[in-house]
């Protein structure tokens, strides 16, 4: 239990707040007084904005980071019999969109001192098979992107970088979505950038972009707008099979809004994660996030990770004492190999990738959003900090107890 001297405030703290005001509210009704519901003049205005904002030539919105994931596999031909390597320790869709196109995951661990996927572990698992390599910035921090680049080339791979989390970040000092051969994003609920549901592709290649944009849309010569709008023709062809994939304009209203005050959101995050640093700063029963020099983290999410001999009980048991104080939390993730389609389907099993599994039963995911205050990063590192001393002294009376029965 937590120290009685503790006071039980009153405001809960979330473990996400989408950064939404009046600016979204009235960017919304306009777009519904326009009368244009659906992939129109704003998801193309999004677009271009998008594209701008990181410097890259060609950006295609479309409902999900997933979405942008699976199309970006499609337009560069992976299919049935290739290999893709990426990492175990991701979401769902990092994996199930390798299997939509009928390609085999191919899981490599991750690096010891962090969370994302090991170069070194990439080589090894190259074959003849292996046609493209995801990469994953978990939490916003970039991947070691000049390793996995040369390897890619070396071996003739594409790249297609699952960047859900990584809006904003940068290595050195180039924004993450001009690296490689493409770059999907999510604006999820929960993510730096939201457009409640949505995605978007980046791409210097201006037939890979226009491939995604026929796609997105059941492989149509011309999207609704071309077809619906004045200067447009009520003709079309079918080119390929496709799928329905496209952005709305209410979602890319909310974007338009977004992506203006983005700085500002980022800026925050920054500052919050910050102050993270600074309140857990010698507390030794912790792992604070990496924070590599040569890169711009996009800090989508803080998440520490217990040192313990006790896992995953004790990180558990810290993530009910939060709830208990009325404070959110989550884990990121359920390494792929451990869930039970990829167990029987693979063969996987506890061991197969021991860095990831370690991460998993110790990481644990705090409150991060820009309308977090100072005051509530400062309550919750007081609670993380104040259990794990309380149960550390609990854990010595057992031992000294156990010694003295024992004697």
């Amino acid at each position: 239990m937590l120290n009685s001297t503790f006071e039980v405030e009153n405001q809960r703290i979330p473990f996400n707040v989408p950064a939404i005001d009046e600016d979204e509210v009235a960017a919304i009704v306009h777009t519904l007084e326009s009368k244009w519901l659906t992939t129109g003049p704003k998801t193309r205005e999004f677009e271009t904005q998008f594209a701008r904002y990181l410097d890259v030539p060609y950006a295609v919105a479309v409902n999900s980071c997933t979405a942008a994931l699976h199309l970006s596999l499609v337009a560069y031909g992976i299919g049935p019999g290739d290999e893709v390597i990426t990492t175990p320790y991701t979401f769902a869709a990092t994996g199930e969109v390798i299997l939509h196109v009928g390609a085999r995951p191919i899981f490599v661990d991750i690096l010891p001192d962090g969370f994302n996927i090991d170069p070194e572990k990439i080589q090894v698992a190259i074959t003849n098979r292996t046609k493209a390599i995801i990469p994953v910035h978990f939490a916003g921090e970039p991947c070691r992107m000049d390793q996995i680049l040369d390897l890619a080339k070396r071996h003739n791979l594409v790249v297609i970088e699952d960047a859900a989390h990584a809006l904003g970040a940068a290595y050195h000092n180039k924004p993450i979505g001009t690296l490689s051969h493409a770059t999907a994003f999510s604006f999820y609920a929960t993510k730096n950038l939201t457009t409640g549901e949505g995605g978007m592709v980046t791409t210097a290649d201006h037939r890979i972009a226009e491939k995604i944009r026929s796609l997105s849309l059941h492989g149509l010569s011309h999207d609704a707008w071309k077809r619906y709008s004045k200067a447009g023709n009520w003709y079309y062809e079918i080119c390929e099979p496709g799928f329905k994939y496209n952005m709305t304009d209410l979602a890319a209203a909310l974007g338009q809004v977004q992506l203006a005050k983005f700085h500002r959101l980022q800026s925050k995050r920054q500052k919050l994660a910050q102050l993270y640093m600074k309140a857990f700063a010698g507390t030794q029963e912790i792992l604070l996030p990496p924070h590599p020099q040569d890169s711009r983290h996009a800090w989508h999410l803080f998440v520490i990770r217990l040192q313990s001999s006790e896992l995953p009980a004790e990180r558990n048991r810290l993530i009910d004492a939060l709830a208990r104080m009325d404070i959110g939390t989550s884990v990121h993730f359920i390494p792929l190999h451990l869930h039970p389609y990829y167990r029987k389907r693979f063969g996987h099993q506890w061991g197969d990738f021991p860095q990831a599994e370690k991460t998993y039963i110790s990481a644990l995911s705090l409150p991060l959003y820009p309308d977090l205050e100072p005051t509530q990063v400062e309550r919750v590192a007081r609670v993380v900090r104040t259990w794990l001393s309380n149960h550390q002294n609990r854990n010595l009376k057992n031992k000294a107890d156990y010694v003295q029965k024992t004697g």
